[in-house]
């Protein structure tokens, strides 16, 4: 089995160095670069194709959060997990919006840091479980009861909680991508939510799946 190659970038060399400390004597990972900027990371990206990209949120040019988008588009396959030092419901919804698989904190006790980066390559969402209970009590507090989802909604919803694309839940089911993706956007509207993974964690909530 190849290692999983993963991109470093913090604008703070010893955080850097401890990641490696981390990392490197685990042959299931690759450390195959690191950046300090922004400019500097979306060049590595596109020029490695990592699996992973552990990107702090703070950096001299820009922001983690506008760097998602144009790093998912130079490597589309990199899943980008969020390692901050910083708490707040709105970045962790706004990093998710912009196509982050996970959020993490720096200063977690026990980060487990291969667990959640496995789950981010299968294509699961790493959460910190102080970030996953943000989402979940803004959706308690602020959401209005949902619809109940039909049958086949629940078993496209219960697929995606897996953490199975569009194509492959339509793989699994028989029905075409485009069939799956109509069901998605009914289950976002009767969950009252903004995109998967709020869906999930509402359908959670609610216990739902």
């Amino acid at each position: 089995m190849k290692p999983i190659r993963i991109v470093l970038v913090d604008n703070h060399c010893i955080v850097r160095q401890g990641l490696r400390s981390i990392l490197d004597p685990d042959p299931r990972f690759e450390v195959v670069g690191e950046a300090a900027t922004g400019a500097d990371a979306l060049r590595l990206v596109a020029e490695q194709q990592p699996d992973i990209v552990l990107l702090d949120l703070k950096l001299p040019d820009t922001s983690g959060v506008e760097l998602c988008q144009p790093m998912i588009h130079a490597s589309p396959q990199t899943a980008v997990v969020i390692l901050t030092a910083f708490l707040d419901r709105h970045l962790v919804e706004a990093c998710l919006r912009a196509g982050a698989r996970g959020y993490l904190l720096k200063e977690a006790e026990n980060l487990h840091l291969q667990e959640h980066l496995l789950n981010a390559v299968q294509g699961h969402t790493a959460l910190d479980p102080r970030a996953a209970d943000f989402l979940v009590n803004h959706i308690r507090r602020d959401s209005p009861p949902p619809e109940l989802l039909n049958g086949r909604e629940m078993e496209i919803l219960r697929l995606v909680s897996r953490g199975f694309s569009n194509g492959e839940v339509a793989s699994k089911l028989s029905l075409s991508e485009n069939t799956v993706k109509g069901y998605m956007k009914d289950i976002l509207v009767k969950l009252k939510v903004h995109n998967r993974i709020e869906a999930v964690l509402q359908a959670k909530e609610q216990g739902l799946i």
